[in-house]
């Protein structure tokens, strides 16, 4: 298995080779020369599997250069009780009417991206080692990716992090997570802009040749592959629990900001899982909706950005959205280079009307929804109320959007996307009491925090991370 740029400047690579780099050289994204399939008969035996050792399979599809005995260590090593409270991993619970909720937030940093990260952090030590080379990540966070990558590298041999969020704009218990873990490999730097700036950062940092192998610069953002490709597992884990046979078909609603974990799914969809539907749940920033209802991909600015209760989706740039248009265009990253050409000069382009757009929707499976505060708060109370459970806005805008694309004899897994304490101020606004927390994070907010203020400039966080050598 090899790997090309989405735009086409980028000779044929393995995967440890893309693993520590993040975008390509020509600033685009990397995916499989060719997808990965499972057969029917591999789905029949996968069934069965316990969640290591499904994830053993799906990864070794992918990984070409890493031993199949070495991956199912690490697949252990990551997917046992330890890390995830028990091992199911991934939990799936009947709500009602068709819907089902795949339990994606057991992990250290109590996020669906724990699931992925901590994979990667011990991957990431794994080559390192193999190499003798030391790495820094780059990242930057809406809210959870943050915490879930300084849980998975804290303290690893070879791995700084620094990690940019948006000051002020991530909840109190996401902030405390963060800024309050004091091991000397992590370094959290509060920008004076939104998540999109501090992504913007990223990106122009990663693709400055010159300063990417001086800091041997990494990301474990969305854009990073190996992320995607252990989202892709809890798919086929999702669909094997909700199902008893080979021959029925699933939908998925996933909230989404970045695009990212929803295009995992668009990957099993692809390898081969009867998917139905793919739903795109987005907040008040609804660039994704626009997009899958009319064709149109309008990027905002940050002042165009709002602030939300769900706000580990206030994207209003979709980075993983470059992956799916090179499969709409078939793989051509000619169009896909104009596309973003276009992008960057005028902030948006239009598909509607033609071929691409409409199989999105046809070949594809996506649609998409949106949700606002009072549908979140009202989800939350509806769902406290029947089913005696407490869900997280991102969580509730995925039942919210969900629920009007339910058919009959098709579960509908919505995917969760973090515990509610990490959100406690929108839950007591709807329940009228705190979120519950697990016992280890009583009292977060209340311990030091450790971060550096800087402006939303590429140059200040260059300045930054060289004067932390």
């Amino acid at each position: 298995m090899n790997y090309v740029s989405t735009r086409g400047g980028m000779a044929p690579r393995a995967f440890t080779e893309i693993l520590l780099e993040g975008l390509a050289p020509d600033g685009g994204l990397v995916v499989p020369h060719s997808m990965a399939r499972v057969s029917l008969a591999e789905l029949e035996i996968w069934r069965s599997l316990g969640y290591a050792d499904l994830a053993t399979e799906i990864m070794n599809k992918f990984v070409g250069d890493i031993d199949r005995d070495q991956l199912r260590l690490l697949a252990h090593a990551t997917y046992n009780a330890e890390n995830f409270g028990s091992d199911e991993i991934t939990p799936l619970r009947e709500l009602g009417g068709g819907l089902y909720l795949l339990g994606l937030s057991n992990g250290p940093s109590l996020a669906f991206k724990d699931i992925a990260m901590q994979w990667l952090g011990r991957l990431f030590e794994h080559v390192l080692a193999a190499r003798d080379e030391r790495l820094t990540i780059l990242g930057a966070t809406s809210g959870d990716t943050g915490s879930a990558a300084e849980y998975a590298m804290r303290g690893r041999a070879g791995v700084r992090v620094f990690m940019l969020s948006p000051l002020g704009r991530m909840s109190a218990f996401q902030t405390a997570q963060m800024y309050s873990l004091t091991d000397r490999n992590i370094f959290n730097i509060a920008i004076e802009g939104v998540f999109d700036q501090a992504q913007d950062i990223v990106k122009e940092l990663s693709s400055d040749a010159e300063f990417k192998t001086s800091e041997h610069l990494a990301t474990v953002n969305s854009i990073n592959w190996a992320r995607i490709v252990a989202q892709v597992v809890y798919y086929f884990r999702g669909y094997f629990l909700a199902t008893r046979s080979n021959d029925e078909q699933v939908s998925f609603t996933v909230p989404s900001g970045n695009f990212g974990n929803i295009y995992s799914g668009h990957i099993a969809r692809l390898m081969g899982l009867p998917i139905d539907r793919l739903v795109c749940a987005t907040n008040e920033n609804d660039v994704l909706y626009e997009f899958f209802t009319t064709g149109q991909y309008r990027m905002r600015t940050a002042a165009q950005t709002e602030q939300t209760s769900s706000p580990s989706m206030d994207i209003s740039r979709a980075s993983n959205f470059e992956r799916l248009v090179f499969d709409l265009f078939d793989g051509d990253s000619l169009r896909v280079a104009q596309l973003w050409d276009r992008l960057a000069l005028e902030g948006s382009f239009d598909l509607a009307g033609t071929v691409e757009f409409a199989r999105a929707r046809d070949e594809f499976g996506f649609a998409a929804g949106h949700s606002t505060h009072a549908e979140r708060i009202e989800t939350i109370r509806r769902v406290d109320a029947e089913c005696g459970l407490v869900i997280d806005p991102h969580t509730a805008d995925g039942i919210t959007v969900a629920r009007p694309f339910c058919r009959p004899g098709v579960p509908m897994i919505v995917l969760e996307t973090a515990l509610p304490a990490k959100f406690s101020t929108t839950i007591e606004e709807a329940l009228g009491r705190e979120a519950p927390r697990p016992a280890a994070f009583e009292g977060i907010e209340s311990l030091p925090q450790r971060f550096s203020v800087l402006p939303a400039s590429a140059w200040a966080v260059r300045e930054f991370i060289v004067s932390q050598a």
